[in-house]
């Protein structure tokens, strides 16, 4: 660490502490060429995931928009609200640990079906019929009908365990 005083890089820390947030760690440093003390704070780099959207624009990623989506799915259902605070903190941890920097927008709303699926399927078509813009009655059918399939298929996997 560069000394603000004389700008030497030959220093000793001699306290750390966590801030009150612990947002930040706090240290007490000295210069071991002019002896004065001076306080660094270090706190991580925060970083913003850029969600890159179907015509290419990019824009930063807002959980306040994943979790209304949602909401919007699930109204006038019996799903609790801590189900959608759970289904939001699960979608916004796996993405920051799959992606970096960019997200296709396209790959939230598919992890967001993913976790809808379990909790209701009324909501998941809800948000399917949104997210994936059903121009038709056709369109609906179809994936009314992949739902059936891919729910028979779970259930029976689950009655031979």
């Amino acid at each position: 660490m560069k000394c603000p005083f004389c700008g030497s890089f030959n220093g000793q820390v001699l306290d750390t502490r966590q801030t009150e947030r612990s947002s930040a760690v706090r240290r007490r440093r000295v210069c071991l060429e002019c002896k004065k003390r001076f306080t660094t704070f270090e706190r991580l780099e925060d970083f913003t995931i850029m969600v890159v959207k179907s015509d290419q624009r990019r824009e930063p990623f807002d959980i306040k928009k994943v979790r209304e989506g949602i909401m919007r799915a699930v109204e006038k259902r019996p799903v609790s609200v801590e189900a959608v605070d759970a289904l939001v903190n699960e979608v916004e941890q796996d993405l920051t640990k799959e992606y970096v920097m960019e997200i296709s927008s396209s790959a939230i709303g598919e992890k967001i079906l993913e976790k809808l699926w379990d909790i209701d399927m009324v909501a998941y078509i809800r948000f399917v019929s949104v997210y994936r813009k059903f121009a038709d009655i056709d369109t609906f059918m179809q994936e009314l009908k992949k739902l059936k399939k891919e729910n028979l298929k779970r259930e029976r996997s689950r009655s031979q365990l």
